[in-house]
Formats: C-alpha cells, sequence, structure tokens
C-alpha cells in the first residue's frame, strides 16, 4: 500500500512540521475546502477564542476527511489561516492545530490575513489529501 512520506531535512532547522511531503504516482489527491470553525448550527460559535477555533476546525477537517475515506494521517499539506496581525495569535492558532494532528507533523503554511469568510471567523484550516487509488 503506497503512503505518504514526510520529510525532515537534518540540513535544516528542528521544527515541528516536515519540511516537504512525497506523495507516490497512483495515489488520489483530494483538495479539502477549508475547515471553518462552525458548529452544527452553521455558526462560529460566539465569543470562541483562536486556539478553540482552531481545534474546531480540525474537528471538521476530520469529520470532511472521513466523508473522502480519509483520516488526519493522510493529509500531504495544510494552510492555517489566521485572522490576525499579532504573531502570538498565529502561534497560538498553530500550536492548536498541531496537537490535533499529534505526530503526523505535516508540511504547512502559517498566514496572517485581514478577515475570513463568517462573522467572528478567526481561523481557517486548508488541506490537500493523498490516499491510495479507489480508497473510498
Amino acid at each position: 500500500m503506497k503512503n505518504i512520506s514526510l520529510i525532515h531535512s537534518p540540513n535544516l532547522p528542528a521544527v515541528d512540521y516536515a519540511y516537504a511531503c512525497h506523495v507516490p504516482s497512483g495515489m488520489e489527491l483530494y483538495f479539502m475546502a477549508g475547515a471553518c470553525p462552525l458548529d452544527q448550527a452553521g455558526k462560529v460559535p460566539e465569543e470562541s477564542g483562536i486556539g478553540e477555533q482552531a481545534k474546531l476546525c480540525v474537528e471538521n477537517l476530520k469529520t470532511a476527511l472521513k466523508e473522502c475515506g480519509a483520516e488526519l494521517k493522510d493529509v500531504a499539506y495544510t494552510r492555517v489561516l489566521v485572522a490576525s496581525s499579532e504573531q502570538s495569535d498565529l502561534v497560538t492558532a498553530w500550536q492548536a492545530a498541531r496537537e490535533e494532528f499529534g505526530s503526523h507533523d505535516v508540511p504547512s503554511t502559517l498566514s496572517g490575513v485581514t478577515v475570513l469568510g463568517y462573522s467572528g471567523q478567526l481561523v481557517e484550516i486548508e488541506a490537500v489529501v493523498a490516499l491510495p487509488q479507489n480508497a473510498e
């Protein structure tokens, strides 16, 4: 069975994510819509903080992944977007999301943005997933 390979470089600083990911040929790629911190009513929970929203994004991502026959371990790349210009807010979102991914330290980009799509939304997580062909 083919699996993605996370690549860590001994020639670059030690960080809490892989520097690259190899997706073997013959795997199917899924480009997930940005996972938003929406509750069952389709709303961002009032007064939710960045860490709470990041965790909810990952929970919603896991639900969407399940619909594709995937899990977090199948994620090849993420982009974490945080509606803030404060580096500490970005770090809070990153740490909350990374905790949810556990040892699967997938390559990722962390960016501060001016605004996200839902009222009160502070975090969104995009993902690319790789599964063996016919895994659905």
